[in-house]
């Protein structure tokens, strides 16, 4: 049962120290909101589901898969992209190594495809993605140095990543071919709007 610290002969109330009491403990209501907030966050970690707020993929929670055909993928950019991608805030605080989150993309490209970068966008296997064409400043007005112009042959232990669903994505248009070692977990859409 719990009752009021300050006045133990009242149940299942708060009292005005803030705390909850359990027999021989306290619990500081901000520890309760704190859990009531963050649970389910933690829950879905757990659970391999991601939250997506990012403009690149629609908003929503994605399920980890061990499926190795999963086109979306979740990984910590290497350098020089990862520290230029945190300082401006295209990626959030989180748990890659330089201490910026992950990055959530699809993958468009991968061994053996022939990847062109043009004015146009990214070309795989001949075929345009849609949005993808480079931007020389991103939507704040800040200079972007795309990846050069011309065709890639996609080798063994790399993807290409681009996203179709927004113009301003910051992917592979960027970056170029990402090292398929650094890719943390697959994903496959789960509940999106």
């Amino acid at each position: 049962m719990y009752t009021k610290a300050s006045e133990p002969d009242i149940p299942d109330t708060v009292g005005r120290t803030g705390y909850w009491s359990v027999p021989g403990k306290r619990i500081p209501r901000t520890w309760i909101a704190a859990v009531a907030f963050g649970g389910p966050f933690l829950v879905f970690w757990w659970a391999g589901i991601r939250i997506n707020c990012s403009p690149s993929l629609p908003l929503g929670l994605y399920k980890e898969t061990t499926d190795g055909r999963a086109l979306l993928i979740e990984f910590c950019p290497e350098e020089p992209s990862a520290r230029l991608a945190a300082i401006r805030g295209y990626r959030s605080n989180g748990n890659c190594p330089d201490g910026a989150g992950p990055l959530m993309k699809p993958v468009v490209a991968s061994a053996g495809d022939v990847v062109e970068v043009s004015d146009r966008g990214i070309a795989v296997n001949g075929l345009l993605l849609p949005n993808t064409a480079q931007k020389t400043k991103d939507s704040q007005g800040r200079p972007m140095e795309p990846w050069p112009y011309g065709e890639y042959r996609v080798t063994p232990g790399f993807v290409w990543v681009a996203s179709s669903y927004n113009p301003w994505s910051f992917d592979s248009r960027y970056f170029g071919p990402l090292p398929v070692g650094i890719i943390r977990r697959r994903l496959k859409p789960f509940l999106t709007l």
